[in-house]
C-alpha cells in the first residue's frame, strides 16, 4: 500500500495507540547512540519491517549517502540508503513504530508530510526523537541530556530523569517540522539528546546509549541489556585510563578539563560561567580531539 512517499507491507497491522520512536542520521547520531538504542528496542520487541520509501532518490543525494555493495550467497548486491519503518505489537497499552530517518537533501516538505500521514493512518499518540550530539562537556561528569516535551506532564517526567530543558536556538534540520506539526495535530512529542565530549568520538558509544535508555525510564519500562552495560563500563574505564595517561604527558590538558567541569557544573546548577579557553588551550583541545580515540 502506498502512503505518501512510503510503500507499506500488506496486510496493514492493527496497532493500539502506537508511540513512534525516531532517530535522524547523520545529524544527531554521533557515536551511533540513537542507532544502538533503536536496534536494542527493535530486537527486544521483535519488531518487523512495515515499510520504506518507494524512491529514496527523490529525497537523498547518493553522492552524500553512498550505496554499498555486499555479498549475498556469492552474489554482489546493492544496498541503497533509505528511510525505513518497523513496527512492534506489545503486551502493554501502546504498540510501537520505529523510524530510521535520514536527513533529506531534496523535497523535504514531501518527506515530512509522508511521515505525518503515517502518524495519522495508525493513530500515533506520541512521537519521540532521540539521539546524540557533540558538546564541550567533561568525561568526568554524568552525561548531559537535554530535551523538550510538548506538555507539562512530559516535562515533569523529563525533569525527574535529570533531562535539562533545551534552550538551543540556531540552525537545525528540516525534519524538526515533524515534531512541530505533530504537536499541532495533538500528538505528544518528546526529544532527548545526549551530549558527548567533542574531543572524544567513538564509533559505537555504549556509554551514551545506556544514558539514553535511562533517560527513557520515566516513560517506558525498557530493560537495559547486560552486554551493553558491560561495554559501557569498559569504554568508561578505557576513556579514564587514556585521559590520565595523556594528562600526565601534557599537564595543560588538566586546565582544559577543569574548564569543562566548571562550565558543566554551572549549566546543571543554572549559574553563570563566562571564562573562556585561551587560544593556546583551544589549539590544544583541537590536538586532543585528533589524538584522543581510545576505541
Amino acid at each position: 500500500m502506498r502512503l505518501g512517499a512510503f510503500e507499506l507491507n500488506e496486510p496493514l497491522p492493527d496497532l493500539n495507540e502506537p508511540h513512534a520512536f525516531a532517530i535522524l542520521r547523520p545529524w544527531i547520531d554521533v557515536g551511533n547512540v540513537g542507532s544502538l538504542t533503536l536496534s536494542h528496542l527493535e530486537s527486544h520487541f521483535e519488531a518487523v519491517e512495515l515499510g520504506k520509501l518507494v524512491r529514496p532518490g527523490n529525497f537523498f543525494d547518493f553522492t552524500r549517502y553512498r550505496p554499498t555493495i555486499y555479498l549475498n550467497e556469492d552474489r554482489r548486491e546493492l544496498a541503497i540508503p533509505n528511510a525505513t519503518i518497523l513496527r512492534a505489537n506489545t503486551a502493554g497499552k501502546n504498540d510501537f513504530l520505529f523510524l530510521r530517518l535520514l536527513e533529506p537533501h531534496m523535497l523535504a516538505e514531501t518527506y515530512v508530510d509522508s511521515v505525518l500521514k503515517l502518524f495519522t493512518r495508525f493513530g500515533v499518540k506520541r512521537y519521540c526523537l532521540f539521539g546524540s550530539m557533540l558538546d564541550m562537556v567533561p568525561y568526568t561528569r554524568p552525561f548531559l541530556i537535554t530535551g523538550r516535551g510538548s506538555n507539562m506532564m512530559l516535562r515533569n517526567k523529563m525533569e525527574a530523569a535529570n533531562v535539562w530543558s533545551s534552550d538551543y536556538v540556531g540552525p537545525t534540520s528540516i525534519t524538526m517540522l515533524i515534531s512541530q506539526k505533530a504537536a499541532e495535530m495533538g500528538i505528544e512529542t518528546i526529544s532527548l539528546i545526549v551530549h558527548l565530549p567533542n574531543y572524544l568520538t567513538l564509533d559505537e558509544d555504549f556509554r551514551g546509549m545506556t544514558a539514553l535508555v535511562q533517560a527513557l525510564a520515566p516513560f517506558y519500562d525498557f530493560p537495559a541489556a547486560q552486554e551493553d552495560l558491560n561495554k559501557a563500563k569498559e569504554q568508561a574505564d578505557s576513556v579514564s585510563d587514556t585521559a590520565e595517561q595523556m594528562m600526565q604527558q601534557e599537564p595543560r590538558y588538566r586546565d582544559i578539563l577543569r574548564h569543562m567541569e566548571a562550565s558543566y557544573d554551572s549549566r546543571v546548577n543554572r549559574t553563570k560561567y563566562q571564562t573562556k579557553l585561551t587560544p593556546e588551550l583551544e589549539r590544544l583541545l583541537q590536538d586532543l580531539g585528533r589524538g584522543f580515540n581510545p576505541g
